[in-house]
């Protein structure tokens, strides 16, 4: 169940989540691409299999937490349904959600949901670009007083620092990526659409050939222009 459950979550990442084209980034950077990973994980058959898929790798980890959780937006539909999951198989992992800034009512908490200590917990985000939304959520699941044992996100973007940022913000405990952009890009790229067109497997975006000054058509592998490609 779990193999499949981490093929399916790929399959509808690529087909729900990818698109190609021009985009800004939350970071002001530009990209030929864009990840929406909540239309996947908050589809009913994505929550499933997300739920699914990241539980199995917290269990093959051996992280043994109390809880999963995140900063919301981006983590909730991912505790939320791994959550539900280990409850099913009958072993519980609490949720809970780290607010961007605390409440400037009521308690005024920051962590909601699961705020038991001392508690070992797994952090979860969508997409690490930068690694920002992890970081704050690891530095105020460490503040609130939880041992955090795994660092996880469901695609790597692979570029912008974002899994260096990660990584030192987390050690000593493990940043995990479910998948890379390449894995989804690629996936996407081999959906039924694509192969009918005989579309180029990735195009660049306002590139240059690596090997002269003319503009690229591929960026599989490196950008290259018509003369120079595979």
């Amino acid at each position: 169940m779990s193999a499949s459950a981490r093929e399916q979550l790929l399959a509808l990442l690529a087909e729900k989540s990818f698109r190609l084209g021009q985009f800004t980034l939350s970071s002001g950077a530009n990209s030929d691409y864009y990840i929406d990973c909540r239309l996947t994980t908050l589809d009913a058959n994505g929550a499933l299999a997300t739920g699914q898929a990241v539980l199995h790798e917290i269990e093959s980890r051996d992280w043994r937490p109390d809880a999963i959780g995140g900063l919301t937006m981006g983590a909730d539909p991912i505790v939320v349904a791994t959550s539900v999951i280990s409850a099913q198989q009958g072993r519980p992992i609490h949720g809970f959600l780290v607010r961007k800034a605390e409440k400037t009512h009521g308690t005024g908490q920051r962590i909601e949901g699961f705020r038991r200590k001392p508690a070992r917990v797994v952090i979860v985000d969508d997409v690490c670009t930068t690694g920002a939304s992890t970081v704050q959520a690891i530095e105020a699941a460490r503040e609130h007083g939880f041992e955090v044992v795994g660092v996880m996100c469901l695609v790597d973007r692979q570029e912008f620092g974002g899994r260096a940022n990660v990584e030192k913000a987390a050690a000593p405990a493990q940043f995990v990526a479910l998948f890379t952009t390449s894995d989804v890009r690629t996936e996407h790229m081999s959906l039924p659409e694509h192969a009918k067109s005989g579309a180029p497997p990735i195009f660049a975006v306002s590139a240059k050939c690596d090997f002269c000054d003319q503009p690229a058509v591929t960026n599989v592998p490196g950008n290259r222009c018509e003369v120079h490609r595979p």
